[in-house]
């Protein structure tokens, strides 16, 4: 094991910054070094201008330097750097079980001065620890967020005398300690054209041309250098030709999710590393038990990304996992998890279940993202999921002020989606009414107009905002560049002026120009109706010809003028006589047949969505008799007689009927 053998003495004349520290040198007079760089505390990160001249590096125990001009250097005094340790010992055999202790000290200090001081202690220094001290103090710094290194730890020398062994003699390095050095100093946004870096990304070119790199350090070499570069440099299409060529039996958990990041960099180049991600995925099945909550999170990132949807095994794998690993989830590692099920439409009752406790007890505490993103994936998914429901309406009385318009947006949309009302509706939508008020142009458009469209679908008619959103100027808005309002958009503003009309009667309003409504709810790409079931129509058909006695007697799929399609309609006279669907004239009653089939109904319930509750209101206001055949009803009847007495109870059991 390499040993970095390093002395506050051996600094290069651009590290000093105060003439006084060279008027040391023999005291000689600092006139001659007035163009060293005085306001970058550390040449390495930052762009820094060629140096006038430059000290070489020599071993620690040569007491000499000398300038690249020609000029000596006397050696510096003792006295000067009398509190920096002197790191100039050639132990070179340093036991493992002595850097193993290092690192586990090195894991208990929480600040990148705490480390420097920890490392200034020792006679001796691996590179492994000096690479070890590197990563740590790039992952303290990294908690406050991606910000660069303060000043302090800038200008400190242990510090830059680190950086400078690894800059003057890489080839000494480890291939551990060299491509952890490399990661650790790219994530503190060294300048990529400095030596350092540049010196340190070279020997690990030369090592990877040679063949000589592990499979851990070939995966770390990959990200290193995706974050210095691109993804599409050369270097890193060597990197992932050695990886394939690899038995994937030899890689860590930590190792396949590192090449699934290094994949996914690459995601341009999916179809050809298309077959290689097949042999990853079936390989993954295998260490899916072994993989912590962070691992789990990411792998399912990179499936998102790369777009992986064939690897359903794998999916189906990683989300019985999840469900063991909800509460130990962070909330960015929970969030990225759900909006992988939602991407590839993975969900089960486990899951729920998992989420309903993880929610319920730490509703109070959880991120806005999260919050929104688990009620995106409650409505995605159509779960209609009491507990968290009305945790999250609890949270959003309490902690309104922390959620952003879209957010609130997404939040707000299951309920009206999926038809359910909290106990504590009242409070919760008087808050979401001062948050509109106060808040109403910081909304994005479309995002208002989801928000209050789901608020009419559960009778909460945003009557205090329905002039603003007919009014030209959000309309104006609501198009933006695009040259035509689109569909969905102009479905939920009909839909909420119908509501206006026949539930708001008070409304005395703007109304909604024509040209911005649309005349169906029910078409292929937008609907605002769930389409027929035509398995349950064909049964409920057969039934209604044998008790009507023909086909004559009822319409099916009828467009009505208030842009809704009913599934089966019958009109009655004055003396209750079933009329022809073809006769327009003595229509006393129109009887709505609405087959309900398992797709408009929440996931795995027998609750209505929201959508069709307001349907079914709508045309019972238009005076339509509505009759409801859930699913769950017709599959129960087994013969054709079952079907028709069914029939008869429904439709004709509070009129005196004629046919």
């Amino acid at each position: 094991m390499a040993l970095i053998t390093l002395r506050k003495n051996l600094y290069r004349l651009s590290d000093f910054r105060m003439h006084g520290a060279l008027a040391t040198l023999k005291n000689q007079p600092p006139t001659h070094v007035h163009k060293v760089v005085k306001d970058r505390p550390c040449p390495w990160f930052c762009s820094r201008q060629p140096e006038p001249f430059k000290v070489r590096f020599h071993h620690a125990r040569c007491k000499k330097f000398h300038l690249e001009n020609g000029n000596d250097l006397h050696p510096l005094s003792g006295s000067v750097f009398s509190q920096v340790t002197d790191w100039d010992r050639h132990d070179q055999n340093v036991k493992n079980e002595d850097s193993q202790r290092f690192y586990k000290r090195l894991s208990n200090l929480t600040s990148s001065e705490e480390v420097l001081s920890f490392i200034s202690t020792m006679e001796t220094l691996p590179d492994t620890v000096a690479a070890g001290a590197l990563q740590r103090i790039c992952e303290v710094e990294k908690k406050d967020g991606d910000q660069g290194l303060p000043k302090e730890i800038l200008e400190n020398s242990i510090f830059q005398a680190l950086c400078f062994q690894f800059e003057q003699e890489p080839s000494e390095l480890s291939n551990t300690s060299l491509v952890t050095a490399l990661q650790a100093l790219i994530l503190l946004h060294v300048d990529p054209q400095s030596s350092l870096l540049l010196n340190l990304v070279a020997e690990c070119q030369n090592r990877l041309k040679k063949g000589g790199l592990e499979v851990h350090n070939l995966c770390i070499l990959g990200e290193s250098l995706i974050r210095l570069y691109s993804p599409g440099c050369v270097t890193l299409e060597l990197i992932i030709s050695q990886l394939q060529s690899e038995k994937l039996e030899t890689f860590t958990p930590e190792d396949i999710v590192a090449l699934y990041r290094i994949l996914q960099a690459c995601a341009d180049k999916v179809d050809e590393h298309q077959p290689f991600l097949n042999k990853i995925h079936n390989f993954s099945l295998s260490i899916v038990s072994n993989l912590s909550p962070k691992l789990i999170s990411q792998m399912l990132t990179a499936l998102v990304v790369l777009d992986q949807s064939q690897a359903l095994p794998l999916i189906i794998k990683l989300g019985k996992y999840v469900v063991r690993h909800i509460p130990h989830f962070t909330h960015k590692e929970l969030g990225r998890v759900l909006e992988a099920f939602i991407y590839f439409g993975h969900h089960d009752r486990f899951l729920t279940k998992a989420l309903e406790q993880h929610v319920a007890a730490l509703h109070l505490t959880l991120d806005p993202a999260v919050v929104s993103r688990i009620m995106e994936y409650c409505s995605r998914k159509l779960i209609h999921s009491k507990p968290i429901l009305n945790a999250v309406a609890e949270t959003f009385v309490c902690q309104s002020e922390k959620f952003s318009p879209s957010q609130i947006s997404t939040l707000m949309e299951p309920f009206g989606k999926l038809n359910y009302l909290p106990p504590n509706a009242s409070a919760l939508f008087r808050k979401l009414e001062n948050m509109l008020f106060t808040h109403f142009n910081y909304f994005p458009p479309k995002a208002l107009l989801k928000l209050l469209h789901s608020c009419s679908l559960i009778e909460c008619h945003p009557v205090n905002f329905m002039a603003k959103i007919f009014h030209p100027f959000f309309l104006q808005r609501l198009q933006g560049e695009e040259s035509h309002l689109d569909r969905l958009s102009r479905a939920q503003l009909t839909q909420l002026f119908l509501t206006s009309i026949l539930e708001c009667p008070f409304y005395k309003g703007p109304k909604l120009l024509p040209k911005y409504q649309v005349k169906s709810f029910l078409t292929p790409c937008c609907s605002m109706e769930t389409p027929m079931d035509f398995h349950l129509y064909n049964s409920v058909k057969i039934g209604l010809i044998d008790l009507l006695g023909a086909r004559l007697y009822f319409a099916s799929k009828v467009l009505t003028p208030y842009c809704y399609t009913v599934d089966v309609e019958i009109k009655l006279d004055e003396e209750g006589f079933v009329l022809p669907f073809t006769v327009n004239e003595d229509v006393h009653k129109r009887i709505a047949l609405c087959i309900d089939g398992p797709q408009r109904f929440c996931s795995n319930s027998k609750h209505l969505l929201g959508k069709e509750a307001i349907k079914q209101r709508h045309l019972q206001l238009l005076g339509y008799q509505v009759v409801q055949m859930p699913y769950h009803e017709i599959e129960m009847l087994t013969t054709r007689l079952e079907v028709v007495e069914y029939l008869q109870r429904k439709l004709f059991s509070q009129n005196t009927v004629h046919w």
